[in-house]
C-alpha cells in the first residue's frame, strides 16, 4: 500500500446510499427515544417542541449542505470551525461531534438490547448491547462500499416498516386519547422535551463524514441530505401523532420499545403480528447503529489525520477502511454502556449535536466573509436567514437544554474544558492554520 493510501478513503457512495445513510442514520429516533419526552412535555407539548426542532433541522441541513460540498472533507463539523476558526474552533466542534455520535451509538445498543429482550426474555439487555457492538464493528471493516449497500437495504426495511406500523395503529387512533392532559407541564416541558425532539433527527449531520468517499459529492449530497430530512420529517410527525392516540400515552413514556408495546396494545401482545413486528422493528435500530458507526469512525479518522487525536486512528487497512477508529469508538461504547442510562445517554447526544449546529452555522457566516471565493457547488437558499434561524433555534435548545440538565451539562462542558486546557498546554492553539495541509481529503 502506498503511502498516500493509508490516510485516504474510497470514493464508491452515490445518492441513493447517502439517502440511506442519512435516514439510517437517523430512523431509530422513530422508534424509541422521542417517547421520553411525552414524560415531560405531554402529546401537544411534545409535539409542539417537534415543530420546533423540524424548523431547526429544516434551515440548518439547507445551511449545512453548502458547507458539506465547498469542503467534503471526513471531518465535516470540525473541518468547517477549523477553516472558519482555527484550531481552538475546530477543538470545540470537534469534541462536540464525537459526543454527539459516540453517545448515541450506546443509546441505541441499549434500545437494541431492550427490543431483543422483548422477544427472547432470557437474553440479557446489556450483554446484548455488547454483542451489537462487535458484530457492527466487524461487518464495517468489510469496507464502506459493503457496508454502504448493507445500510441501504437495512434502511429501505426499516422504513418499509415504519409505513406499515402506521396503517396497523391509523384505524384504532382516537382523538381524545391524544388530547388527554396533553400539557401537564405547561411550556416549560416543551422546552425540557426538546432534546427528546432533536432525537427523532439527530444525527442526520453524519452524511457529512462520508463525503471523501462520494464519487460526485458537488451534486451527490444534495439530494441526499434533502430527500433525507424530508422522508424523516413525515416518518417522525406521523408515528408520534398517530402513536398518541390509540391508548393513554402515559404507559409508554418510559420504556425503549414503544412501537411494539403499542402494536400489541392495538392487536393484542399474543398477536403473531406482534410478535413479527417486534422482530423485523430491529431493522430501524440495526439501520441507525450502523450507520453512526461509520459517522463517528470517519470523525475520529479525521481529527487523527489532523493532528487532534492519536495518528493510529487515522490508519486504515486494506480496504481502506479505518479500522483502530472503527475499534476505539467500539471500546468507548462499551464502557459508556457500562455507565449510562438511555435518556442519559440521548441528552448527552443531543447536546453535543447543538453545540455542533452553533459552531456549523458560525462558521458558515465566518466563511462567506471570510473566503468568498471558496467554491460553493451548492448555495443554500434564502441566505442569510436560514442558517440564522438555525442559529437562534439551536442556542435557544442548548439553553433548554443545560437549564433542565445542569448535571449531564456539567460532564459535558467540564469535558471539553480538560480538552482545551489539554490542547493548549500542547501548544497546538498557536500553530499555523494551514488549511491545505490540516484539512486535506
Amino acid at each position: 500500500m502506498s503511502t498516500a493510501s493509508v490516510t485516504s478513503l474510497k470514493k464508491t457512495i452515490r445518492p441513493i446510499h447517502l439517502w440511506a445513510i442519512a435516514v439510517g442514520l437517523v430512523i431509530s429516533g422513530e422508534y424509541f427515544g422521542w417517547n421520553y419526552g411525552w414524560g415531560v412535555a405531554g402529546t401537544v407539548g411534545f409535539l409542539i417542541a417537534t415543530l420546533i426542532i423540524t424548523v431547526l433541522y429544516i434551515t440548518f441541513i439547507f445551511s449545512f449542505t453548502e458547507l458539506t460540498t465547498a469542503i467534503p472533507h471526513a471531518g465535516g463539523p470540525f473541518a468547517y470551525s477549523y477553516k472558519a476558526l482555527g484550531p481552538l474552533g475546530g477543538l470545540v466542534a470537534g469534541y462536540a461531534t464525537l459526543i454527539e455520535f459516540l453517545f448515541a451509538t450506546p443509546a441505541i445498543a441499549f434500545a437494541l438490547g431492550n427490543y431483543l429482550h422483548f422477544l427472547y426474555p432470557s437474553l440479557p439487555v446489556l450483554s446484548t448491547a455488547i454483542a451489537c457492538y462487535l458484530v457492527f464493528t466487524a461487518i464495517n471493516l468489510l469496507g464502506i462500499k459493503e457496508s454502504a449497500f448493507f445500510t441501504l437495504v437495512v434502511t429501505l426495511l426499516a422504513v418499509g416498516e415504519l409505513l406499515i406500523y402506521l396503517g396497523i395503529v391509523a384505524p384504532s387512533f382516537k382523538l381524545e386519547n391524544f388530547l388527554h392532559n396533553n400539557m401537564p407541564a405547561g411550556w416549560g416541558g416543551v422546552f425540557a422535551a426538546l432534546p427528546f425532539a432533536m432525537w427523532l433527527y439527530v444525527c442526520i449531520e453524519g452524511v457529512a463524514m462520508v463525503a471523501e468517499e462520494v464519487s460526485n459529492p458537488a451534486t451527490s449530497i444534495p439530494k441526499g441530505y434533502i430527500s433525507g430530512i424530508l422522508t424523516l420529517m413525515l416518518l417522525a410527525i406521523g408515528v408520534m401523532v398517530f402513536t398518541g392516540g390509540i391508548t393513554d400515552w402515559q404507559q409508554l413514556t418510559a420504556i425503549d420499545y414503544p412501537l411494539p408495546e403499542s402494536i400489541g396494545i392495538v392487536l393484542g401482545k399474543d398477536n403473531s403480528i406482534t410478535k413479527l413486528f417486534a422482530g423485523i422493528g430491529l431493522f430501524g435500530l440495526i439501520a441507525s447503529f450502523h450507520s453512526i458507526i461509520i459517522g463517528y469512525s470517519r470523525q475520529l479518522f479525521a481529527q487523527a489525520r489532523s493532528g487532534y487525536l492519536p495518528k493510529i486512528l487515522s490508519r486504515v487497512n486494506h480496504r481502506q477502511t479505518p479500522h483502530w477508529a472503527l475499534m476505539a469508538g467500539a471500546v468507548f461504547g462499551i464502557v459508556a454502556l457500562c455507565m449510562g442510562k438511555t435518556d442519559q445517554l440521548v441528552i448527552l447526544s443531543v447536546m453535543g449535536a447543538v453545540v455542533m449546529y452553533i459552531m456549523s452555522m458560525i462558521s458558515l457566516f465566518v466563511l462567506r466573509r471570510k473566503s468568498p471565493s471558496l467554491p460553493r457547488p451548492y448555495l443554500v437558499p434564502l441566505y442569510p436567514w436560514f442558517p440564522a434561524i438555525a442559529l437562534v433555534l439551536s442556542i435557544v435548545a442548548l439553553a433548554a437544554i443545560i437549564y433542565y440538565n445542569a448535571r449531564l451539562s456539567l460532564f459535558f462542558f467540564g469535558g471539553l474544558a480538560i480538552m482545551a486546557i489539554i490542547f493548549i498546554g500542547l501548544g497546538k492553539h498557536r500553530q499555523a492554520v494551514k488549511n491545505d495541509v490540516i484539512l486535506e481529503a
